[in-house]
């Protein structure tokens, strides 16, 4: 199992506050991601993740609980629940725990999933008709946003968040996009990576 890594050079920002927004295909894109980022610094210790509740039944669901990282519960009937439940969860541990980095995959499930629907979507509102990735849902991206951007008076850090003062942290500086891509496009999932029962492949990971 081989990943090629290309574009920007993310490990030069590794020391910023980022969010990181990634493409979903399987829940093998999780354990790819974890692969590419064990080299980029110390951020790699700084991460908070935005993962399916599903993946707290994994290998390393109690390590993640324990990191605190954020399970989200998908679905129209969560959905309102789930941004408010974020909120809270960004409040009391993203400054605490000095978390640099969030990643989250904004397409709200898997592409094999969502695709059609997206489409649809697309055709409806005048959007780009995309075939590899689905158009991104940005609720839980607006909740991080306003969560953790500084706010600016005229380009200055505003003051009165007393939060943000005893941090001393600048806030969100960056936004990572990555798209990973399988060869023929068929995604890896963590039965494979578990089991190994496929033939090895090359991956792409592209950020910008």
């Amino acid at each position: 199992f081989l990943v090629m890594e290309w574009g920007d050079d993310v490990k030069a920002v590794s020391e910023d506050e980022a969010m990181m927004l990634v493409n979903h295909q399987a829940t093998g894109d999780v354990c790819t991601l974890m692969m590419c980022l064990q080299d980029k610094g110390t951020v790699v210790r700084q991460m908070m993740w935005l993962m399916d509740h599903i993946f707290k039944y994994t290998n390393f669901g109690i390590v993640s609980l324990i990191h605190g990282d954020f399970f989200i519960r998908q679905g129209r009937a969560h959905r309102e629940q789930q941004l408010v439940l974020l909120k809270e969860h960004l409040d009391k541990y993203y400054r605490s725990r000095n978390r640099k980095w969030i990643v989250l995959f904004p397409e709200g499930g898997f592409l094999r999933k969502r695709r059609e629907t997206s489409q649809e979507f697309a055709k409806k509102n005048n959007l780009p008709f995309l075939k590899h990735v689905t158009l991104p849902r940005l609720g839980a991206t607006q909740v991080i946003l306003n969560t953790l951007v500084q706010p600016q008076v005229n380009g200055t850090p505003a003051a009165g968040d007393a939060v943000r003062k005893v941090s001393k942290s600048k806030g969100l500086q960056w936004v990572i996009d990555t798209t990973i891509a399988y060869p023929k496009g068929e995604p890896i999932d963590i039965q494979t990576w578990i089991l190994g029962y496929r033939q090895p492949t090359v991956t792409h990971v592209h950020y910008r």
